[in-house]
């Protein structure tokens, strides 16, 4: 009798990474390559049907594992050691055509930015299959009927017409979502997670997330999940593995390492998001920027964005601007800077009425108003030094050169609290919250009146992001420097702001003091959005999506008046 031939997949572990050594390779001083270790030694396996998280500060190594996890090496690095075992076979002894079969349809991977992800030309459905049918894995037929399924198990709405959209047509929720079913259709045994929600405004993470567990489970594949958050890892992951400069910190069940972490570095993680300011009295001074019965949208009006937007902030305060996606924190601020000029009402900056269109303001105006952006990397020129960059607005608003440039520059470096090594060094020889620190150096080199600063935190990890808050927090304190905060993160208002604007498509639904905003009694949208910030709990996930489709039930009544 012939026996049915032995599943592999039944007797190894999905994933089996032994001894991973990775290295990046650079030119020494006579040309000679050289490598440099960046992963040390790294172990773990994975099963079928479980997540293990990967998680660790910038430059910890988790995308560079991930990336490993598939066979591949990014930019200058190479896998110089160990092996990674895939149903009990090392990919790493794989050659390019083996590796083609592999990728794409017995590994997955979902990147950070749906947005990228796609090809803006091309029907969603056309994209989701493309790999299944590139292996032939499904006919098209099959594999349309299963991408609708998918759909349907990640909750995206009319899932029978829905891949028949563009990328553009869909939400960022929406199209993350899209992204995980593109990497559930080929029926991978292992998907690899690159924070894939960090872009994503809470409410929408939270949807976002227990799609993505959902459908992990239904497809029953084993997958990794990198992040910097674990409020976020907790709900998804069955494991952990704690990752620092390239070498596992700790490693355990999601509820040893929420609950009883052994390592320091841990226990800094599990405590960073308990951070909270603490309430400061409000000042007598004037308003910095008042913003007066404010309307404004875009097509000319046609499509408004803010309506009736009024709200206040004075010297040396935080105010926070948060809401969801498409709640017009991003086009409250170019109202402000004057990039969109308002349908109706006007804005005041330190008592006067600010001209409307950016053409219009003076340089004083300039000034005074400074802006510190989202993504650092794409905000400073790549070519130039830290002390060019710091020095140009010296120049520009000042007219100072020479010894005063130098000693300006020297000067605003310590208040970032870095030394002069930095003067010469180019952005690329920067971590993530440097760079950060230099922009806010910009910034403060004009001596601003008020900061705009634009989910600055948010592409940072938790321990980074608390010290770039408690750096601005000290700044305020010692310049008097008014901040207008926009941020899709509760934790982070619970650390820096004083005051809170919660936004709710376009309109102010709640206004005024920290401590009062985000207590109650409070309505049903700003409870809707704190009930939906992640917490170190296991189970908060499944407990969360029933509250919100309580409260969804409550907000859909006056939403479909409207």
């Amino acid at each position: 009798m012939i026996q049915n031939p032995i599943d592999i997949t039944e007797i190894h572990p999905v994933l089996d990474v032994r001894n991973l050594q990775i290295a990046v390779r650079s030119a020494g001083p006579n040309g000679e390559p050289v490598d440099t270790p960046i992963v040390h030694g790294v172990d773990f396996t994975l099963h079928r049907g479980k997540v293990l998280g990967l998680i660790g500060e910038s430059g910890a190594g988790k995308s560079t594992i991930g990336l490993a996890s598939m066979g591949y090496g990014r930019g200058a690095c190479r896998i110089i050691g160990g092996e990674v075992r895939l149903n009990g076979r090392n990919i790493l002894t794989y050659g390019a055509e083996d590796m083609r079969k592999l990728r794409g349809h017995r590994v997955t991977y979902v990147a950070q930015s749906a947005a990228a992800a796609f090809n803006p030309g091309i029907r969603l459905e056309d994209q989701v299959i493309e790999a299944a049918l590139n292996h032939g894995l499904m006919r098209r037929a099959e594999a349309l009927r299963y991408a609708v399924q998918l759909f349907a198990d990640l909750q995206l709405p009319d899932p029978e017409t829905f891949g028949r959209r563009f990328p553009h047509q869909v939400s960022g929720g929406q199209l993350q979502r899209a992204m995980t079913a593109m990497a559930l259709c080929p029926k991978p045994d292992l998907i690899v997670f690159d924070e894939p929600t960090t872009a994503l405004d809470v409410t929408t993470q939270l949807e976002v997330l227990a799609s993505m567990k959902r459908a992990i489970s239904h497809a029953g594949a084993a997958a990794l999940y990198i992040t910097h958050d674990l409020a976020v890892v907790a709900q998804m992951a069955d494991d952990i593995l704690v990752l620092r400069h390239g070498r596992a910190v700790e490693h355990g069940s999601a509820d040893q390492i929420i609950n009883a972490p052994r390592e320091d570095y841990t226990k800094a993680l599990v405590s960073v998001r308990a951070g909270v300011s603490p309430d400061r009295p409000m000042p007598d001074d004037a308003p910095v920027l008042q913003i007066d019965h404010v309307d404004a949208g875009y097509g000319g009006g046609a499509m408004k964005v803010l309506r009736d937007v009024s709200m206040t902030l004075k010297k040396g305060r935080t105010l926070a601007i948060v809401g969801e996606s498409g709640s017009g924190k991003s086009t409250l601020a170019r109202v402000v800077t004057g990039l969109l000029p308002p349908n109706r009402g006007k804005v005041l900056f330190r008592g006067q009425t600010l001209p409307l269109d950016l053409a219009s303001r003076n340089k004083d105006i300039h000034r005074r108003l400074q802006m510190i952006y989202q993504m650092a990397d794409t905000a400073i020129n790549p070519r130039h030094t830290v002390r060019r960059i710091i020095g140009l607005p010296l120049t520009f608003y000042f007219g100072l050169r020479g010894t005063a440039l130098e000693d300006r520059v020297r000067e605003l470096l310590r208040l970032i609290e870095l030394d002069d090594s930095y003067l010469d060094r180019y952005p690329a020889e920067l971590s993530g919250g440097q760079k950060q620190r230099i922009c806010i150096a910009r910034a403060l080199a004009a001596q601003p009146d008020l900061m705009i600063c634009d989910e600055v935190t948010s592409a940072l990890d938790p321990l980074v992001a608390e010290d770039i808050l408690r750096l601005l927090r000290r700044l305020q304190d010692e310049t008097g420097v008014a901040l207008f905060f926009i941020t899709h993160d509760i934790e982070t208002v619970r650390a820096i702001a004083d005051d809170v604007a919660v936004m709710h498509r376009g309109r102010v639904v709640r206004f005024g003091p920290k401590e009062q905003v985000l207590a109650p009694p409070m309505d049903d949208y700003t409870r809707r959005l704190l009930a939906s910030v992640p917490k170190m709990e296991i189970g908060w996930l499944e407990a969360a999506m029933q509250r919100k489709l309580e409260v969804d039930t409550t907000l859909s009544e006056p939403a479909a008046a409207s």
